[in-house]
């Protein structure tokens, strides 16, 4: 088997697009630049091999074997913070970056990517303003239901009134972004790259899918587990 030190930089990226994220954060150029072997670019900027070969040999086992449906809520939000959370904070910068690219370079050839790029720059700034109220006004509230479940201890009042209104409000932003990916699916064919696109243009509709593909499961975590279990704790904390 050939040793991924040995392996091109833009095989690499062809085999798995997620290892795309972390040649970036080297800048590492995979797309024009991806006919050098990992260990020959490493050596030519000066990189340290075996670092940059555990991180992408990492990313490329990761793997997701949760009972979500067994964890209790810190334990859920523990997980959609830092896996989910972190995942969208992490991918914003560098998937804004090649979406703006190829609006920029193929705009001309494919006027459907300035759409994209301005419901995906919406996204980002919507994404964020909600996973800021997930973790400082809603989150911290239903950990402490947890806690004073488990102390025996009343818990007061929240100022947002009953739990069920910042679950609506959450539900509602989740129906519109997922509304949202639906039409950046429709505008890009279902994330197909045309003949003429370059790497940058293949590794930009493939990380918006699985980008899609992850809010998918991050939203899922919420709506029938998180909040159902927020919900179903309220009700016996103030029956």
């Amino acid at each position: 088997m050939e040793q991924i030190t040995d392996k091109k930089v833009g095989k690499i990226v062809a085999e798995n697009f997620r290892t795309a994220r972390v040649f970036t954060s080297y800048g590492i150029d995979f797309c024009c630049g991806g006919a050098v072997k990992l260990s020959e670019v490493c050596e030519k900027k000066g990189l340290d091999l075996d670092q940059l070969s555990s991180e992408l040999t990492q990313l490329m086992q990761e793997a997701d074997e949760q009972q979500f449906d067994q964890m209790s809520m810190t334990e859920l939000i523990d997980h959609i913070v830092s896996v989910h959370h972190k995942y969208v904070e992490d991918t914003l910068p560098v998937l804004k970056f090649y979406v703006d690219k190829i609006a920029r370079v193929h705009g001309d050839r494919h006027p459907e990517l300035a759409e994209v790029r301005r419901e995906f720059f919406e996204a980002s700034d919507a994404l964020t303003a909600h996973m800021k109220k997930e973790e400082f006004i809603l989150f911290p509230y239903l950990k402490a239901m947890e806690a004073a479940a488990k102390g025996d201890f009343p818990l007061s009042k929240p100022h947002f009134g009953h739990v069920q209104n910042p679950i609506s409000m959450m539900e509602e932003e989740h129906e519109t972004e997922g509304e949202r990916f639906r039409k950046i699916a429709q505008l890009t064919n279902q994330y197909t790259a045309p003949a003429d696109g370059c790497q940058t243009y293949r590794v930009a509709f493939a990380m918006l899918e699985e980008f899609e593909q992850d809010l998918h499961l991050h939203i899922h975590l919420e709506n029938n587990l998180l909040f159902e279990k927020g919900l179903n704790l309220y009700q016996k904390l103030n029956s």
